[in-house]
């Protein structure tokens, strides 16, 4: 079997077992799994380096947590752009650090039959940090589930392939769990984007104004408009897997959205240029 070697363990996040451990036992303690009704569907997580973000999406994937466990994983992420091609990794594993997560390989057939995909292999991949560091997370709360990491622009292509994930979930009967990653808004001279000046009003500004808008269209399961608000106001990277998995929760029957935690980089290292994340769950 193929094996995809992790690309950022060691500077995004630690490259061994032991270390991956020992910091998802300091995120459970510093913020513990809330007490749900029920495991939600799916859940929407930030992808910066743990240092920044690795609290906050170790506790959503922690949530996504249930017995028995799903039989896939969805992972949706990457930096796309509107006229990116969707890209899939369709057989083999990916190694982290905690252990291997094989591919659903059935559901990735199924995909590549409907969708025209970009075919990540082994040895033919992007280095993107979205979906990579949410696997050891995974690892840890699911053990070796089989997983299948999507790539999907910020275009309706998104939802149609989130749609199709839906309904291979009824189809073949299997219990599958979503994963949007994405950040929020990147504000400051690091990102070409000062429209409020710099200092308290401008972190006042991207928390309570930009941010929220992009929030406020998760919780309303309004996957077209989430696409929307970061075209229009650069509110978050990776909008076609937010808007997707926003989509497949949807489909595999949630109905409401729930924000469980909010939070960004100047929190941990303040300064002029900074980034959003959120935790929403759907149930």
């Amino acid at each position: 079997m193929h094996v995809r070697e992790p690309a950022f363990a060691g500077s995004w996040y630690p490259e061994t077992a032991e270390g991956c451990r020992r910091e998802i036992e300091s995120f459970l303690e510093e913020r513990p799994l809330a007490a749900l009704p029920r495991a939600p569907l799916a859940g929407i997580v930030p992808h910066a380096g743990w240092f920044f973000s690795g609290s906050l999406a170790c506790h959503i994937i922690g949530l996504l947590q249930e017995e028995p466990p799903p039989d896939i994983l969805v992972i949706f992420g990457m930096h796309m752009h509107a006229a990116s091609p969707p890209q899939m990794m369709t057989a083999g594993a990916w190694r982290t650090p905690l252990g291997d997560l094989p591919i659903a390989e059935d559901l990735a057939r199924d995909l590549a039959a409907r969708f025209a995909f970009d075919t990540e292999t082994v040895h033919d991949l992007d280095r993107d940090n979205t979906i990579e560091l949410q696997l050891p997370f995974i690892r840890h709360f699911f053990g070796p589930v089989p997983i299948l990491p999507i790539g999907v622009p910020p275009t309706t292509e998104a939802l149609r392939i989130a749609d199709a994930v839906a309904t291979y979930a009824q189809t073949a009967k299997q219990r599958i769990k979503v994963i949007g990653s994405t950040d929020l808004t990147h504000y400051g001279p690091n990102y070409a984007f000062t429209d409020k000046g710099y200092g308290a009003a401008a972190v006042k500004w991207v928390r309570e104004e930009n941010d929220r808008r992009f929030i406020d269209a998760l919780l309303a399961l309004a996957p077209g408009r989430v696409i929307d608000e970061a075209r229009r106001r650069q509110n978050a990277c990776c909008a076609g897997a937010a808007a997707a998995c926003v989509e497949a929760a949807m489909g595999l029957g949630a109905r409401q959205g729930q924000l469980q935690a909010y939070a960004t980089s100047h929190d941990k290292r303040p300064g002029d240029s900074f980034v959003g994340y959120a935790g929403v769950v759907f149930f």
